[in-house]
């Protein structure tokens, strides 16, 4: 190609190319060629999903150059490369924190006011990926942010299920369910990839031979094939050319439609296969209350890690990388126990596939491998029933009596005659029907094991994975949560964002530990105005949300007092419920009382599955109904159950919060991030030392935290001594008077039988304290109004939560994992300025 000669100097001319340029002028005319020629509209027939997809299409255009970059630049290298598998990715919307981590944030919005549009209202329109059910696949998210961020080569690696998470109504009080179609009007930020599809097996059975040299090998011949179709998305970094993927896998039939079959009449027989096969990707986590449901969860999780550890095969082939060095090219970081069938699938890939004898295999396995446990509820440690499990996977059953037998071995060598130990430790339970234990497996399989949280991990080393700690001290480690400072706090509180970088610059937006010096502003009687001003200028907007939706008005001057979460009874949303009843009984017996007014806001889903959690639900918005419409209360407190909170919502939710409500049993929550987020947007935490609680509280202050409850020795010491809940609610006269207007049909129509299995489960087990923090949380909160009344006193302790929040990045987060686990280095990627002239390059 020539270069165009410039008349007037006789240079090369820079020209902005439609699909990579960044000025005013290049972006709404690249906007305009998408709308017709993508989208094939034309401005008088567009609609606003027209207008979202073409600017997501604009955006994508200018994601791709530095994308093919990071993959090219990653295969001459040959890079050690982080592979993060995760059942879960609960992204967000993509296009807000793309143009973020571009930096083109205001040209877009500009490009696009010119054009009469609003693009406030384009980011609105975008469906938001539920491939996630909360932290745990949020703080995926976060991590291949910061992984890209910090320019660390990564892949992610998931499903893609064709519906995620179910939205949320509510009807008469109720949760409903209703599908996510999130992929109905298709998804601009992905790209297919056929030509990688691998195929997965099932079911079967497995057949020993002698091989040519002499070896005793194993062949599966499995039942069922499925293929696993890779989909790509870009992940960019802030502000950095690097821009890795997330490949999520579709499953589909090798063979979708039998012509016989529909030929002689069997029409639906026709497409059986193709029904069947992509069943796997279909939903998130299906129901598993029942055996098919428990049967589709581990063929999902078996499914995924399977296309992944032959993807990554298939890349350690293409890069001309031995086999031998597996290990060194990939580090493999399982997040929870979800993926942990990888350590048996990678034995059988190297033995089977490969030809590896177990020694090499088993070593390149224990090095690849790094397991993060996000849990300390036994009950959600997975184990499979182990005749399930055979009929579904038969070669990895004998795999791991194999490696069991090798572990036992050592534990027997280790603690000679300690059967108990021996029978805590092995891979399979032998109690009543026998299962395998996954986490069990990921400890045995893993070279690192690590918690989330600083008590998270001390609590996994002293109790639920204490016998692995002692056999392999050298393996645990703490790696405590981070959240993405872009999504969280940039892209969801621009206000905020902005008075922060006219104190101090934007370069904490990139290493937030910097945010540290607006500290030096909270004695400036402007800057806390300035921040006031912006809390409740925020507020007023959800209160106008609340408004439009619910038809409910909500005073921005009250405390948004706030628990969003998943909704489970270790999180103790009913405790908070307690609270409101508390108060309301207060104004009740006396309408004068003086009180903070304070608006009280849930949000949150509740397994499909999990009747106890639904019914908190259930009870949270009979109790809104109630104290919303009884005129002693005054609009002095109002309740509202937001429903389906996702990750689009949350970023309006987060900084209009007052106060953030982290009140599960201490030693239940391993970490939480929700906590972090709502710190970051400078609301106060109510919470027990729990999880990440003990040191977000270290780093902010105990004056600028509200610490109430048991600490977790003193729940065990107390569950140890027999705990008595009925004891409290005999003793505490408020406490008393609270549960028996629920139970005696109040905020439930005269139904004293509605909130029955809530109330006896409280007054007979109460399995996560309630009743033993009920008055230490109550009182507690009248702390908390008490400080709100002085509103320059809150705003002092509300900038510095804000400033004092840098340890909880996630690129602090994945710093420790870089220098403590993966052992991987930052590789820069170069991007060129287009030239006319260099235009043709890649081609030659």
């Amino acid at each position: 190609m020539q270069t165009l000669p410039n008349p007037q100097s006789q240079q090369n001319v820079l020209v902005e190319d439609d699909r990579t340029g960044l000025n005013v002028e290049t972006l709404k005319r690249a906007f305009l060629d998408n709308l017709f020629y993508i989208q094939g509209k034309f401005p008088a027939i567009a609609s606003k999903n027209d207008y979202y997809m073409a600017l997501a299409y604009t955006v994508r255009d200018r994601l791709f150059r530095r994308w093919l970059n990071t993959a090219e630049t990653y295969s001459k290298t040959g890079a050690r490369t982080v592979c993060y598998l995760s059942a879960e990715f609960l992204l967000g919307p993509h296009l807000g924190n793309n143009l973020i981590n571009l930096g083109i944030y205001d040209q877009v919005k500009q490009a696009i006011e010119e054009l009469g549009l609003d693009l406030r209202e384009l980011l609105e329109q975008e469906e938001e990926p539920g491939l996630g059910n909360g932290g745990l696949g949020r703080l995926a998210a976060c991590y291949l942010d910061s992984m890209a961020t910090l320019e660390i080569p990564s892949i992610g690696y998931g499903i893609r299920y064709e519906f995620g998470i179910f939205d949320q109504d509510i009807k008469d009080g109720w949760q409903v369910e209703i599908t996510d179609k999130w992929l109905r009007y298709g998804n601009p930020w992905e790209v297919v990839r056929p030509e990688w599809s691998v195929e997965v097996k099932f079911g079967g059975h497995t057949e020993g031979f002698t091989d040519e040299q002499g070896h005793y090998r194993v062949r599966w011949v499995p039942h069922k094939i499925v293929n696993g179709i890779p989909y790509d998305t870009p992940i960019l970094g802030y502000k950095v050319n690097t821009c890795n993927a997330l490949r999520l896998w579709a499953s589909e039939a090798p063979e979708s439609f039998d012509f016989d079959a529909f030929n002689a009449g069997d029409y639906s027989g026709a497409v059986h296969e193709k029904m069947a096969s992509e069943t796997i990707s279909k939903v998130l986590y299906p129901n598993d209350n029942m055996t098919q449901g428990k049967i589709l969860r581990l063929e999902q999780q078996f499914f995924f890690v399977s296309c992944s550890l032959q993807d990554m095969l298939r890349i350690l082939e293409r890069q001309h990388i031995s086999l031998d060095r597996f290990h060194e090219k990939f580090t493999i970081q399982l997040n929870d126990t979800h993926p942990s069938i990888a350590v048996a699938e990678l034995m059988r890939l190297l033995l089977d596939e490969h030809g590896m004898d177990w020694e090499k295999a088993w070593y390149i396995t224990t090095h690849a491998f790094a397991y993060t446990n996000h849990t300390l509820l036994p009950e959600a440690l997975e184990r499979w029933p182990l005749n399930m499990f055979g009929n579904l996977l038969p070669r990895h059953l004998e795999i791991i009596y194999e490696i069991n037998r090798r572990f036992l071995d050592d534990v027997r060598i280790k603690y000679p005659d300690d059967t108990d130990r021996m029978r805590r430790m092995s891979l399979i339970d032998e109690s009543g029907e026998r299962y395998i234990r996954m986490a069990n497996l990921s400890c045995v399989g893993s070279s690192a094991i690590n918690g989330v949280a600083a008590l998270h991990t001390e609590l996994l080393k002293r109790d639920v994975l204490h016998d692995f700690y002692e056999m392999y001290p050298q393996k645990f480690n703490n790696k405590t949560n981070g959240v993405t400072p872009r999504r969280f706090v940039v892209l969801s509180n621009p206000r905020l964002c902005d008075l922060v970088c006219s104190k101090i610059g934007d370069e904490w937006i990139k290493n937030l530990d910097q945010i540290r010096q607006i500290e030096a502003y909270v004695d400036d009687s402007g800057f806390r105005s300035e921040f006031r001003q912006i809390k409740r200028s925020i507020k007023q907007d959800l209160a106008e949300h609340i408004k439009g939706i619910y038809d409910i008005t909500i005073d921005p001057n009250s405390l948004f007092d706030i628990q969003s979460k998943r909704i489970h009874e270790y999180k103790r949303q009913h405790l908070n419920a307690l609270h409101i009843v508390t108060l309301y009984n207060r104004v009740k017996a006396n309408p004068d009382i003086e009180i903070t007014p304070r608006t009280f806001l849930f949000g949150g889903k509740a397994a499909p599955g999990y009747y106890m959690a639904k019914l908190i639900i259930k009870l949270i918005n009979s109790i809104a109904d109630v104290v919303n419409r009884d005129p002693d209360v005054r609009d002095r407190l109002k309740v509202i159950f937001m429903k389906d909170y996702n990750v689009k919502f949350a970023q309006h939710v987060y900084p209009a919060a007052d106060l953030s409500e982290q009140i599960s049993t201490a030693g239940k929550e391993a970490s939480g991030t929700g906590n972090m987020k709502f710190a970051m947007n400078g609301a106060l935490t109510i919470g027990t030392l729990d999880g990440a609680n003990v040191e977000i509280r270290e780093e902010v202050g105990a004056e600028n935290f509200f610490l109430f409850g048991l600490t977790t020795e003193e729940v065990y010491a107390k569950r140890a001594a027999g705990y008595n809940p009925r004891e409290y609610y005999e003793s505490n006269p408020e406490l008393k008077l609270v549960i028996d207007r629920i139970a005696s049909g109040f905020f439930s129509h005269g139904d004293t039988n509605l909130f029955k299995p809530l109330v006896d489960n409280l007054l007979y087990r109460d399995d996560y304290l309630l009743f033993a923090d009920y008055q230490s949380y109550v009182e507690c909160q009248d702390r908390v109004s008490t400080a709100y009344r002085d509103h320059d006193y809150w705003t002092r302790m509300s900038i510095l939560n804000t400033a004092r929040m840098g340890k909880f990045s996630s690129d602090r987060s994945i710093r420790d994992y870089c220098e403590g686990i993966w052992k991987v280095k930052p590789v820069q990627i170069q991007l060129e300025e287009y030239v006319q002239a260099n235009a043709g390059r890649l081609l030659v």
